[in-house]
């Protein structure tokens, strides 16, 4: 199970405990910013709009709309300091995490 963790930068994510740390500090995510943050680690380079976060972040149910997104990444990055770095705004594309 080598591919559980997702290491960028001073950010680890362990997708199997739902736990993320930076530089060893654990940061309280909540449910769906673990998810955001596990999916845009996971799918590195690739750029999301919005429509396709929700789609597969919050599933189709999700009526929140594209604001949505943009507070959990406001929220991602409040929480993750400097680590939160490589997640790029696109400008009229979303979201992506950028590669190393």
């Amino acid at each position: 199970a080598g591919n559980e963790r997702v290491k960028i930068g001073p950010l680890c994510i362990d997708l199997a405990a739902h736990e993320v740390t930076v530089e060893g500090r654990p940061i309280e995510l909540t449910h769906q910013e673990f998810a955001l943050l596990a999916f845009l680690s996971q799918n590195r380079g690739r750029v999301f709009s919005r429509e396709q976060l929700l789609d597969r972040v919050w599933g189709v149910d999700y009526y929140g709309g594209s604001r949505t997104v943009d507070i959990h990444v406001r929220r991602l990055r409040m929480k993750l300091g400097q680590a939160s770095e490589p997640i790029e705004t696109v400008r009229g594309a979303g979201y992506k995490m950028k590669t190393p």
